[in-house]
């Protein structure tokens, strides 16, 4: 099961290094933050970034969560695995499957989708956004960005994904 761990956000991957470091195979099989790719303009060119999609927040991959929390317990740095009092809460399965489908372990960086904007429809074609466009709440078209809510254990939290539209006219809308 996948469980999602608060941290304090920007210490996203010393968390997952430290956590690396001190809890033993046996108990977490996977630690991560899940990033997106999109396209900034660094002058006049387009660089491709990755960029955390949950700040604040990392992914653990264990059978034994309760084992994982009393390691986490460990750390001199603040990670908690988010619960309902005391029941820890696996990430719900819908929300693994946009991660997972479009990442592979040691690589958890979802790319960039692709779409076409034709007045104000939008139509997405490549990418891990394809099907989900009712799941979308705005484009940043300036950004290159397409902000989606998941439900992290009862939160919803609002996240961003890589989005290039190209218009009607074939020209990518900056």
């Amino acid at each position: 099961m996948w469980y999602v761990i608060q941290v304090i956000t920007g210490k996203e991957q010393k968390t997952v290094e430290s956590i690396l470091d001190v809890v033993p195979h046996e108990v977490l099989q996977e630690c991560f933050f899940p990033q997106y790719t999109t396209e900034i303009k660094i002058k006049g060119q387009w660089v491709a970034i990755d960029k955390p999609m949950f700040p604040g927040y990392l992914i653990a991959v264990t059978d034994d969560p309760y084992g994982l929390d009393r390691e986490l317990h460990k750390l001199n740095l603040f990670a908690r695995i988010v619960s309902q009092g005391r029941v820890l809460l696996p990430l719900d399965q819908s929300d693994i499957k946009i991660i997972d489908s479009c990442t592979e372990p040691g690589h958890r960086v979802i790319p960039m989708s692709r779409g076409f904007k034709v007045g104000d429809s939008v139509s997405i074609d490549q990418g891990p956004l394809v099907g989900q466009q009712a799941r979308i709440k705005r484009i940043n078209r300036r950004k290159s960005t397409a902000v989606i809510e998941f439900n992290l254990c009862g939160r919803i939290v609002s996240a961003r994904m890589g989005l290039a539209l190209i218009s009607a006219g074939g020209g990518v809308h900056t």
